[in-house]
């Protein structure tokens, strides 16, 4: 019996000055999945993380969550149910790191009601498992860009969210902190839950994504396991480079030429 998605998106278009950003996309999210969402630069997949989170209302098809339309579901329920971590997410405010991850309990607090003690359990728990609790007090301006990441990660995951998006999410971490992260995502979607992650680093998504789903110009190209979709021919296609591909133990991919236009 194939399990209902959590997460679906049907058909989705999406289309500014006569310009596709998002064009007949379909992808399902499952519980205890990591699903990865690669491709070039301005390929859309920031675009179509924010149309699946509701950020953006596209122009045809539709988005389910949990088996119910999107726009179904009020502001504060789907933000109880998906976490989103921003690309580059800025901070705006001099709080205090523990503050910050403190917003990120606001969708399961009623009125104006402050912390308890099952919030602040989920607060803890969510600096302990993005290593961040030495810097608890530390005001966020005066934070690194690595450590920034880090801390936004922790305020989706004080959310307790069924779901976890996440934009680039390693993107500005060492390599200790980018196999923290990818083990936190994977870990987190083992628990029945799923994480939607984009990602540039092709070695890790082959590594810990259970599938993945490729975007050029708005088109999704190619979905599927990761032998499938990380391919030299398709990466050749959709990348411009030539790649050396490996699947023996860890697997690894290594951009190694520039392919012209017109070669491709």
């Amino acid at each position: 019996m194939t399990p209902v998605p959590l997460l679906q998106a049907e058909h989705i278009s999406l289309q500014r000055k006569n310009h596709y950003l998002l064009r007949d996309v379909s992808l399902e999210l499952y519980p205890g999945e990591l699903l990865g969402l690669i491709g070039p630069n301005g390929a859309g997949k920031s675009i179509l993380m924010q149309v699946l989170l509701g950020l953006l209302t596209a122009d045809q098809g539709i988005i389910h969550l949990k088996g119910k339309a999107l726009q179904q579901w009020s502001m504060q329920a789907r933000s109880q149910e998906m976490a989103w971590v921003e690309q580059q997410g800025l901070i705006n405010w001099p709080l205090p790191v523990e503050r910050l991850v403190a917003l990120g309990r606001i969708p399961h607090l009623p009125g104006w009601q402050r912390p308890r003690e099952q919030d602040k359990q989920a607060i803890e728990q969510a600096m302990y498992t993005t290593d961040i609790q030495h810097l608890r007090q530390r005001d966020t301006s005066t934070l690194s860009g690595g450590e920034r990441a880090r801390v936004l990660m922790a305020r989706a995951l004080a959310a307790q969210p069924t779901i976890l998006l996440a934009d680039e999410p390693i993107a500005a971490l060492d390599p200790r902190h980018q196999l923290q992260t990818m083990e936190l995502l994977r870990t987190f979607a083992q628990q029945q839950r799923a994480s939607l992650v984009v990602l540039h680093e092709l070695s890790l998504a082959a590594r810990y994504c259970d599938r993945l789903c490729l975007l050029q110009e708005g088109q999704l190209v190619a979905s599927g396991g990761i032998a499938e979709v990380l391919t030299p021919k398709r990466l050749r296609q959709v990348y411009g480079v030539d790649c050396l591909v490996g699947y023996e133990g860890v697997p690894w991919i290594i951009p190694v030429k520039r392919v012209e236009t017109h070669d491709t």
